[in-house]
């Protein structure tokens, strides 16, 4: 009984195709929506996680929030080695975070460059800079002052026409003085081009080369920001209270409250992206809900048509000794695989599409079965809830009234 009434569901919608597909439009939108935003919400967030991996989870930032700070409420050289002595095991890395934006030309091109100063140990907690040429920053750079530097290996085609680069210089703007860089390695940016577009990075007109941080040091002794890196045997809960319980130390050794100073980590941004995705979501999802309604209004208002056009077939079938339970049953399944058939078609679009999405961004996508499951019973569901007024109004039509019907 169940599977003829599947048949004569399909033959019914196939017979009015347009009629059907119409009818549908609203589960479509609806149920695609929901498949669409909970895979783009997934996507982001493993391209949330796998930035911070990329970036360090560990990494943070302290500066200065105030509209007019004194001379002691700047960092100093002095007070950067003093937090590493009060933590040695636990400040893994640390600097003063200068960067410095460049123009450089060269006979063979030209091109925008952030000049970034950073310590030796820095490349190594940096997983997505892979050098590909030459070697990263050492301490003897560092301590000596060199004017040396590491460059992405698009900035080294614009300049050089070549990726390997290594022993090359240019000379540019650095600090209101002329300076003349040499290159002693060159590094690849690996990481998903739509990672590169949330961060804003290497697809932009700028791109990162790094030079020692004591170059800067040289020429400005104050500091409004620096960073540092934490441990990463530390586990997540004790990572974040360390960054607030350093945050406090240094707000204390300079005699300020914490009001007047800023503690940014890549846990927090991590947090407030997840409540962002989490407020897109129910907005698509309030979204949806009004396409699934309206689709819902709209399979109920085409049931009834079907209802009062099969009258006679109605009153037949009763005729021929169908009960008030197979009526009722016939067009619950019909009102069920319509409202499934258009949530099918909107989860094979919605999928279409992120994949596609994916494609374009060189980003894998996450798409969850159990969702796309749910969403197909859901779909049904909603087709059987709106189907009941017209199924129980053909169950109960009288059977001579109905075989009268013209």
């Amino acid at each position: 009984m169940l599977i003829e009434n599947l048949k004569m569901a399909l033959s019914s919608l196939i017979a009015n195709k347009m009629r059907s597909l119409l009818t549908m439009l609203g589960m479509i939108i609806g149920i695609g929506s929901v498949i669409l935003t909970t895979s783009l919400g997934d996507t982001l967030r493993k391209a949330f996680s796998d930035i911070f991996a990329n970036l360090g989870v560990s990494q943070a930032f302290i500066y200065v929030h105030m509209e007019e700070p004194g001379a002691n409420d700047w960092f100093s050289l002095d007070d950067l080695a003093s937090y590493r002595e009060a933590f040695p095991e636990k400040l893994v890395y640390l600097d003063g975070y200068d960067r410095a934006d460049c123009d450089i030309r060269t006979k063979s091109g030209d091109a925008n460059v952030t000049l970034n100063g950073v310590d030796s140990p820095y490349a190594s907690l940096q997983p997505s800079l892979k050098l590909i040429h030459g070697r990263f920053l050492n301490e003897k750079d560092v301590r000596e002052e060199k004017f040396c530097c590491v460059i992405e290996d698009r900035t080294a085609l614009s300049l050089f026409g070549t990726e390997d680069a290594v022993g090359r210089s240019f000379r540019t703007k650095f600090l209101n003085d002329v300076q003349e860089f040499s290159i002693v390695g060159v590094y690849h940016l690996e990481m998903p081009v739509f990672q590169q577009l949330i961060l804003g990075v290497g697809k932009g007109p700028e791109r990162d080369a790094y030079v020692p941080w004591s170059l800067f040091k040289a020429r400005q002794t104050e500091m409004y920001m620096f960073r540092f890196f934490v441990s990463p045997k530390l586990s997540p809960s004790e990572l974040e209270t360390f960054q607030h319980q350093f945050f406090s130390y240094v707000v204390r050794q300079k005699g300020r409250t914490e009001a007047d100073y800023g503690l940014e980590s890549a846990e927090l941004q991590r947090r407030q992206a997840d409540q962002f995705l989490s407020v897109l979501s129910l907005i698509v999802a309030c979204i949806a809900g009004i396409s699934l309604l309206v689709g819902g209004i709209g399979i109920m208002n085409i049931m009834l048509v079907s209802v009062t056009e099969r009258t006679r077939e109605i009153g037949t079938r009763k005729a021929l000794g169908a009960t008030t339970g197979d009526i009722m049953l016939q067009f619950l399944i019909e009102s069920a695989v319509l409202s499934a058939c258009g949530g099918i078609i909107g989860i094979l679009l919605a999928v279409g599409l992120a994949g596609l999405g994916g494609l374009l961004l060189h980003q894998a996508i996450v798409i969850r079965i159990p969702v796309i499951l749910l969403a197909v019973g859901f779909s049904a569901l909603v087709g059987i809830f709106f189907g009941i007024y017209p199924a129980k109004k053909a169950a109960t039509c009288d059977p001579i009234v109905a075989l009268r019907y013209e």
